[in-house]
């Protein structure tokens, strides 16, 4: 479990624009979806893409940049914590409208 805790490096492009709120105490905080592309050939020479997305939250006046500055399609390299689902210790899972399974990874950016 000792990866989770580490700072993680992660480039892609934004999902969707960025969403800022406020806490009650008046901190900002910006949420956004980045997708990491990755393209491979396998055993068979069939050309793979695979994505995996990330659900990215800023904090503080990092929020108000990302929110001001980010929207869909924008490249990024987001640095930060890994958070994990507390109750599995891996990525946080759910059921789909369509009842298909999926999972989501999400990071704290610093």
């Amino acid at each position: 479990m000792s990866s989770f805790m580490s700072d993680q490096i992660i480039v892609g492009n934004l999902g969707r624009d960025p969403e800022m709120r406020y806490q009650p105490s008046g901190t900002p905080v910006t949420d956004f979806s980045v997708a990491v592309n990755r393209q491979y050939t396998n055993n068979a020479g069939e050309r793979i893409s695979d994505v995996v997305w990330f659900r990215i939250s800023t904090w503080g006046k990092q929020a108000e940049v990302c929110n001001q500055y980010l929207k869909k399609g924008s490249k990024v390299l987001i640095e930060g914590r890994l958070a994990y689902d507390r109750a599995t210790g891996g990525p946080r899972v759910w059921q789909g409208q369509d009842g298909t399974y999926r999972s989501g990874y999400e990071l704290v950016a610093r």
